[in-house]
């Protein structure tokens, strides 16, 4: 994280020569595994209201994403994109619930990492004691929650779960923070039916044509621009 916003575009438009459809790809599979069928966003105008966060969980993940991804005159952030949404559907999805990982002990949170996930949270129980964490570590550093302070000491916190500095009790700081910033970006960059990359905003910046089923005219012109816009797996066209 630094102070400058745009560095935090760049890495999005990094993304657009292979992981954006990767991340397109990862999302659909969290959703549907362990599952016959996957929930689909709604495509009306009316306010989400989250299913498995509290009001004030709630609160925290929309400061929290509109850091990571600020709207900038690079286009819309990640609150225009859904992307809290997005992240509220995954905590109910079998990604939420850990059902995608192997989540029996023991568990050596100090091995490496190729050795996989190891800590006996899932997900949405390491994203209800992050923020209860994180909330508690602001109050005793700055006398208020992470909501209420002014977005300067917002983003100094973040920048310090990021490193690991705050002790939390319940989950180590920066897997909270790895969490996050992850779903915020899969959240970004998934298909809209997923809740997230609403208007396909984060497609658009990258430049990823989503689900067009037909691309063989394009195959023998290297480096030609696409002239047309993404399509979601639903249909819409962005």
């Amino acid at each position: 994280m630094t102070e400058d916003t745009r560095p935090r575009r760049r890495f999005l438009q990094a993304l657009a020569i292979v992981p954006a459809s990767t991340m397109a790809a990862g999302a659909a599979l969290t959703q549907t595994a362990c599952s016959n069928e996957a929930p689909v966003a709604r495509q009306d105008n009316k306010a989400y209201s989250p299913t498995y966060f509290s009001k004030q969980e709630w609160a925290f993940i929309n400061a929290a994403v509109d850091h990571l991804i600020p709207a900038d005159d690079f286009g819309p952030g990640a609150i225009q994109a859904g992307v809290p949404e997005f992240i509220d559907r995954q905590m109910e999805m079998p990604y939420g619930h850990g059902k995608l990982w192997y989540m029996q002990g023991p568990f050596h949170p100090d091995s490496i990492p190729e050795m996989g996930y190891q800590i006996n949270q899932s997900p949405r129980e390491a994203y209800r004691h992050g923020i209860q964490d994180c909330d508690t570590w602001c109050k005793k550093m700055h006398g208020k929650v992470f909501v209420e302070l002014d977005r300067p000491t917002q983003e100094q916190v973040l920048k310090d779960v990021q490193s690991g500095k705050p002790d939390f009790e319940s989950v180590p700081a920066k897997t909270f923070f790895d969490f996050l910033l992850s779903n915020t970006k899969e959240g970004f960059l998934a298909d809209p039916i997923y809740g997230g990359n609403k208007g396909m905003v984060g497609w658009k910046l990258v430049g990823f044509p989503g689900a067009r089923g037909d691309f063989m005219d394009w195959v023998d012109q290297p480096n030609a621009k696409y002239p047309y816009g993404p399509v979601s797996i639903s249909g819409e066209k962005g």
